[in-house]
């Protein structure tokens, strides 16, 4: 009995011992220049209005004019935004050189890559391989390349980098080009972050489950699908059945709903505690489907995995011919 409380009491002590070196924080963080890529809308808008506000100097990547004019109303002077497609190299070695010359010898605390596309989400042998490059070139390639030119700029301010994965890079439940470019990011973060620790660079890996965000807009997703079926040949067809579509469309809207953060400032809170805790974590798991269902499945058996997953698809008709 003895034993037991003693270790209870043990336990509770290396838990708020952990909760206290989390809640330690960066002093003299006012002022700091942070970049943070994907800023039209979603979880980089969110977090480049919190960040300015907090007293960052934000430089806030827009894909669009539109993106980039609509948040420079809504900010102060001190923030500033730039047009940058990720996936344009020249365009991002100029932005780099922007960024140097304004940040000078002070470097760049910290860069929060943020930017992603979803692509078609559909099984695999509907798609050919533009429809697996867009998202690679965008989640992982662009990622890859806004890092490498940013890097000297981290690194003489031994700043952080802030890395926006997915659930979906733990755990591929769907075809299409998305997961195998957040599995990816979750490879190259893990590299980055052991070659950096000797630079005293911190990075950290964020893993979203699904949030409403123009990313998961399902009338948009359905739109994709519906494209890429109808241009599906016969035989492709025949093998899923004509009501293969209907019934999938249903399932993925229930399983949305269950799933569906509808919050998505807790993914830019982890954004917060990376760039500002003196102790960041190495990976943030974020929202509930993600933290009760995505990851624990994750870590399970592939088999226990394929059960679980397979159970929430549509049956094929080819499955009836059998």
């Amino acid at each position: 009995m003895f034993f037991c409380v003693l270790l209870f009491l043990g336990i509770i002590s290396l838990w708020w011992c952990w909760r206290a070196k989390d809640r330690m924080t960066v002093t003299n963080l006012n002022g700091k220049y942070i970049f943070i890529t994907g800023c039209d809308t979603g979880f980089g808008n969110m977090a480049a209005k919190i960040f300015d506000k907090k007293g960052f100097r934000v430089f806030a990547s827009c894909l669009t004019e539109t993106g980039a004019k609509e948040l420079k109303a809504v900010t102060s002077k001190q923030l500033q935004t730039v047009l940058l497609d990720v996936r344009d190299s020249d365009s991002v070695k100029k932005v780099a050189a922007w960024v140097k010359a304004e940040v000078q010898s002070e470097g760049l605390w910290g860069l929060v890559n943020n930017a992603g596309i979803m692509g078609p989400s559909v099984p695999t042998d509907w798609l050919d391989i533009e429809h697996f490059r867009e998202p690679i070139e965008v989640n992982l390639i662009g990622l890859i390349n806004v890092t490498i030119n940013m890097l000297p700029l981290i690194k003489k301010a031994k700043g952080r980098i802030v890395n926006v994965s997915s659930i979906g890079g733990r755990l591929a439940f769907s075809g299409g080009g998305y997961f195998p470019s957040k599995f990816g990011v979750e490879g190259f973060n893990d590299s980055l972050r052991r070659d950096m620790k000797a630079f005293g660079v911190k990075v950290c890996c964020i893993q979203p489950g699904l949030f409403k965000t123009a990313l998961s807009n399902p009338a948009k997703i359905m739109k994709e699908k519906e494209a890429i079926w109808n241009k599906l040949p016969p035989d492709i067809k025949e093998q899923y059945g004509e009501e293969y579509f209907q019934k999938d469309a249903a399932k993925k809207q229930k399983l949305s709903k269950i799933c569906l953060n509808k919050d998505i400032s807790p993914v830019v809170q982890c954004m917060e505690h990376a760039l500002t805790s003196l102790h960041p974590r190495a990976h943030y798991v974020v929202g509930q489907d993600a933290k009760l269902f995505w990851n624990p499945l994750s870590r399970m058996p592939a088999v226990i995995q394929d059960f679980v997953l397979l159970r929430s698809r549509v049956e094929l008709a080819v499955s009836h011919a059998k």
